[in-house]
């Protein structure tokens, strides 16, 4: 089996799974929403596209550093109805992000669409941002060695730490469909906003190789 592992580090992201108006969230790591996002933007793909093979792909995390939860907030004014009657003076929305968080995102499937977006990651056709379109990646996204042919959970075990002043354990939020926790957060259309929910399971793994990456 193929993994492919991609690095989302940088000084703030955000990733939402179930934001309302006035109150958005982050998750403390990749939302699978979130990372398929971000494979469209690479591969250019519109938001009522088919996302099925992305879907497909079984996604892991694993988390580097885990970042500070920080809020900051935006002001909307003058806030109008469908029909063109103003309802709302102003409403202020609570923005929640990830500050200097490290994550290795690994993706398994199939080689061939893994090394399409591995190569897409490295030219991508539309902005790579990391749940805002304020939030770009700090470093690449690809990484030289980040295709593997491994399975998912070693793959994310086994490589170097992407920061230094990480130490393990390391935790892993690793998609299992007899996983203990749920999430909805896998895109059906990113147009109507339709998702479903997947299962996870948190595993922790000790010391990372110390060559290679």
């Amino acid at each position: 089996m193929t993994t492919l592992l991609l690095r989302l580090q940088a000084p703030m992201q955000s990733w939402g799974i179930s934001s309302l108006f006035t109150e958005r969230d982050s998750a403390r790591e990749p939302s699978k929403s979130g990372v398929i996002g971000l494979i469209c933007a690479a591969l250019g793909r519109p938001k009522d596209s088919d996302l099925s093979d992305l879907t497909a792909l079984r996604m892991g995390v694993r988390i580097d550093r885990e970042g500070r939860l920080e809020k900051d907030f935006q002001t909307a004014r003058n806030i109008y109805a469908a029909s063109g009657t103003k309802t709302i003076e102003s409403v202020i929305s609570n923005r929640y992000y990830l500050a200097d968080a490290a994550f290795l995102v690994g993706l398994e499937g199939p080689r061939e669409l893994l090394a399409h977006i591995q190569t897409s990651m490295q030219h991508p056709k539309w902005t790579l941002y990391l749940g805002r379109k304020a939030f770009p990646p700090a470093l690449p996204v690809a990484l030289a060695d980040g295709l593997q042919e491994r399975h998912l959970l070693e793959a994310l075990r086994d490589f170097p730490p992407l920061v230094e002043d990480s130490a393990p354990p390391y935790r892993i939020a690793l998609e299992n469909e007899d996983g203990e926790f749920m999430r909805q957060d896998v895109p059906v259309n990113f147009a109507k906003r339709e998702f479903r929910s997947r299962r996870i399971s948190i595993v922790y793994v000790g010391q990372p190789a110390q060559e290679g990456g």
